[in-house]
């Protein structure tokens, strides 16, 4: 058990590829000097949320964006959730996160199994599933901390995949995201509140900050989510940084004293994975 530090890094997106992960780079070493353990950038960190940009900016595993960051938490002694990257494989356009451990050596992979298609009137209109092919893997992985779990973004909607992940041990899931200004404000908080709630662990969401000259307008406000459901660390929109100390003998606290993991009805109804 014990604690460990998390920084939640809250980048504005460009359209230089290469600004966007120096940028990235700087604020992961600002956090591991300040004594975060772990780094989490947004969703496409690295390239604009557009739909016609995710192939021109993408690269396969081992590109640009994948050995910057890696070389970042090797040189920082920190693990890094390089948010999601366009990642190219076999023709295929993935949105793909990426763990880094304090080595640098790649620790976990999540590409995202629910693409995000959307048409709400008078409001947002994105798809996805127009360019991205979606994951199937859930993923989990291990630290000196705990075992904590990965989302991408749309995936938190879905309370089946962070049970899964609490299935297999997850204290703590990280969904790197990028909500917009239709589904930010109605829906960000909720969801982080609810996985957290539904699984008792820590949940945390690191968003791009919001930028209204751009075709896509993050919600920002990266958070962090107590396994008692409460906000315990929230940004803005703007560009940043915030460090956050998880304290992970209060996931066994609340579990030991409302066992709701333990109330599961399986006798009545369980959840498998298909593969």
């Amino acid at each position: 058990m014990g604690k460990f530090k998390a920084a939640l890094l809250q980048t504005l997106v460009y359209e230089d590829k290469e600004k966007n992960v120096n940028d990235a780079v700087e604020l992961i070493e600002n956090a591991a000097m300040e004594g975060a353990d772990i780094a989490v950038l947004p969703e496409m960190f690295c390239c604009p949320y557009s739909t016609s940009y995710f192939r021109e900016y993408g690269e396969e595993e081992g590109g640009f964006a994948y050995e910057k960051i890696s070389f970042a938490a090797k040189k920082s002694g920190i693990y890094v959730v390089a948010g999601t990257v366009p990642e190219l494989e076999d023709n295929n356009v993935y949105n793909t996160s990426y763990v880094f451990d304090r080595k640098g050596n790649k620790i976990a992979k999540h590409r995202k199994m629910h693409l995000f298609d959307i048409d709400v009137e008078g409001g947002q209109y994105f798809k996805e599933s127009d360019v991205l092919t979606p994951g199937r893997d859930v993923t989990v992985f291990d630290t000196e901390f705990c075992k904590i779990g990965l989302g991408v973004c749309y995936d938190i909607r879905f309370p089946e995949l962070s049970r899964l992940m609490a299935f297999e041990g997850a204290e703590v899931i990280i969904y790197p995201g990028a909500f917009n200004m239709t589904t930010g404000p109605a829906h960000w908080e909720l969801n982080f509140r609810a996985r957290a709630l539904d699984n008792q662990v820590y949940t945390i969401g690191a968003a791009p900050a919001r930028d209204m000259d751009a075709s896509y307008h993050s919600y920002g406000n990266s958070i962090i989510v107590s396994p008692w459901g409460n906000v315990i660390s929230r940004m803005d929109e703007k560009e940043g940084y915030i460090i956050q100390e998880i304290d992970l003998d209060y996931v066994q606290k609340v579990r030991n004293e409302l066992p709701l993991l333990k109330h599961l009805r399986k006798d009545i109804y369980t959840l498998n994975k298909n593969i």
